[in-house]
Formats: structure tokens, C-alpha cells, sequence
């Protein structure tokens, strides 16, 4: 530990508001445990920073927001880097690790309608009603309740969507809650997305520091941010993720958590138009949470998940 506070501290950063309010939250978390550690911010601009032209489905999925960031980590410009869980791939460059995942915020999906438009749920929406979002598990799970909704793609930091949306025709937006919440935004919310409605992203609502994998006095460092609870439930989830080989390109649902020492998860997988949506869930002991994220993967896939993606990649080939 002595050695960690010989010179200061670097962590690696997006450059938008909600990335350096996370980065800043575990800066403060570290230096109220440790006032003697000097800590750093460095801004690094991603993949996914710079193209914002393009829906996230058409330019991949594998670290469009986080593999600079880890070049940089690898290359020892920082020392550690927080990312959204969710922007985090399930296979990590060799030499880097997970070291600390934070508890998680609420998990749900938000709705936020136009200030002339105001509506309290996507329930109320009028028939053809334009809503934008930059994801096809949003998009998937938006027409399976409601089939008469225009989607209309989205993209750009927190700020920059709700600018476009209070300049266009559209009648909402739907963005994660945790991001809304976290820069002080509560009050634009119209609807908290109920979870039979919309299942999240993997690891959405958690915080992820990622480190070298040699680095042992940082992750003995990190203990005081990181959450045991949130931490095993997303493992589930990325198990879920990794068996299925999904990303941005393919509307999946999951959500794990543990209630009364047992993990649970549900699990979605959904064709582009929501039309199908293969759904199922699982539970057991929190130990177990990367077998039974695997095996619900496993049982959605029998159920009809596979057909699903093969129909997407194959149209993502054509």
C-alpha cells in the first residue's frame, strides 16, 4: 500500500459529464479512505466518442468505449479506469482485470418525454408516437409492447440527447436511469420502465474500476468501493452475455440480483422488430451465479434465442 501513495494516483477517464462524474465518485470514495493518496484524472477520447454519425449497431460492438482507455492502462499512462459496467466487454484484454464493481444504482430504464409532449408512460403514447434511443435492446423491447411506435435512432452523451430531443418532432427519449439520476436530471423523468417491460443492458447501474491483473496492492486498494452483492449478481450477467456472444448489435435483456441470499436473473433475448422475445429466468446460490447466467443463456437459445440471432448476423453480413 506505502507504494501507491509514493506519487499520485492516475485514473482514466471519457471526457463527457456523466463519465467524469463517475470517475470523480470513485476519487472521492478512494480519498476519504485514503486523504494521503494524491489521485489524477486523465481524459481519454474513445471509438464510440468520436463517431457519433453512425448507430452504435453499424460500427460494432467490442470496446467502441473503453479500448483506448485500456491501451492506456496496458501502456501504464494510468493506473486504473472507470467505466460504466455495461460498456465493458465480457472477454478483457490479457493483462487487465475487474477490480472493483460498486453497488449497483437502479437498474431501470427511463422515459422521458418531450416538455410539449408530456406524457407520464409509454402507455399513454399516441398511436405512431416517435421515441428515439441508440439501443436494439430498447428498440426490441419498445415495439414488443407497443408495435406502433416509431423508433428513431440516437446518439451522443446524456446532454446532447436531451438537446435533441427538446429540438425535434419526437415525442420521447429512453435512456438508463442510473446516468438521468446521477447528474441530477430526476425530475425530467417521466416513467421508470417497469422490468416486465423492459429488462436492462448487462451490469447497467454498476460502475467498474478495471486494473492491471499485476497491480495486487490497487485491488487490495479498491475493497473500499467495491460491493459483493452487485459484483456476483453481474457476473451472472456476464456469463449470461459471453455465452450468447452478444453486444450492441443484439437486443439482450438480463438482470440478476440477490434477494434473501439467492441470486436471481432474468434473462431476454428479442428479434430487431420485438415481434419475438424469448424471456425465461433462473435462481440458485450467489456462488453459482456465472453457471446459472450460462445455463439461462443455454435454455433461452433451446427456446428459440438461436434462430433470433442467426436471423440478426445474418442480416448484419448482408
Amino acid at each position: 500500500m506505502k507504494e501507491l501513495m509514493t506519487k499520485p494516483l492516475r485514473i482514466g477517464t471519457r471526457g463527457s459529464d456523466l463519465a467524469l462524474w463517475q470517475s470523480n465518485h470513485i476519487k472521492a470514495r478512494l480519498s476519504q479512505a485514503f486523504p494521503d493518496l494524491a489521485i489524477e484524472l486523465l481524459i481519454i477520447k474513445t471509438t464510440g466518442d468520436r463517431i457519433l454519425d453512425s448507430p452504435l449497431s453499424k460500427i460494432g460492438d467490442k470496446g467502441l468505449f473503453t479500448k483506448e482507455i485500456e491501451h492506456a492502462l496496458l501502456s501504464h499512462e494510468i493506473d486504473l479506469a472507470v467505466h460504466s459496467l455495461k460498456d465493458l466487454p465480457t472477454k478483457l484484454p490479457e493483462g487487465l482485470v475487474i477490480g472493483a464493481i460498486t453497488e449497483r444504482e437502479d437498474v431501470r430504464d427511463v422515459f422521458i418525454a418531450h416538455p410539449s409532449k408530456p406524457v407520464q408512460s409509454i402507455k399513454e403514447l399516441p398511436q405512431g408516437a416517435k421515441v428515439a434511443t441508440g439501443s436494439l435492446r430498447r428498440r426490441c423491447q419498445l415495439l414488443h409492447v407497443r408495435p406502433d411506435l416509431e423508433i428513431v435512432d440516437l446518439r451522443g452523451n446524456l446532454n446532447t440527447r436531451l438537446h435533441k430531443l427538446e429540438q425535434s418532432d419526437w415525442n420521447g427519449i429512453v435512456l438508463a436511469g442510473a446516468g438521468v439520476r446521477r447528474l441530477g436530471w430526476t425530475d425530467r423523468i417521466a416513467e421508470e420502465i417497469p422490468l416486465d417491460v423492459m429488462l436492462p443492458a448487462v451490469g447497467q447501474g454498476a460502475l467498474a474500476v478495471e486494473i492491471r491483473d499485476a497491480d495486487a496492492p490497487l485491488r487490495d486498494l479498491l475493497k473500499v468501493v467495491h460491493h459483493d452483492a452487485t459484483a456476483a449478481a453481474t457476473r451472472g450477467e456476464r456469463a449470461f452475455l459471453r455465452h450468447l456472444e452478444g453486444g450492441c448489435q443484439i437486443p439482450i435483456g438480463t438482470y440478476g440480483r440477490i434477494e434473501e441470499s439467492r441470486f436471481k436473473m432474468d434473462g431476454l433475448i428479442g428479434s430487431l422488430d420485438g415481434h419475438r422475445v424469448v424471456r425465461g429466468s433462473v435462481s440458485g446460490v450467489p456462488a453459482e451465479a456465472e453457471a446459472l447466467g450460462t445455463g439461462l443463456a443455454k435454455e433461452l437459445l433451446e427456446r428459440g434465442g438461436r434462430e433470433i440471432l442467426e436471423e440478426i448476423r445474418k442480416g448484419d453480413e448482408e
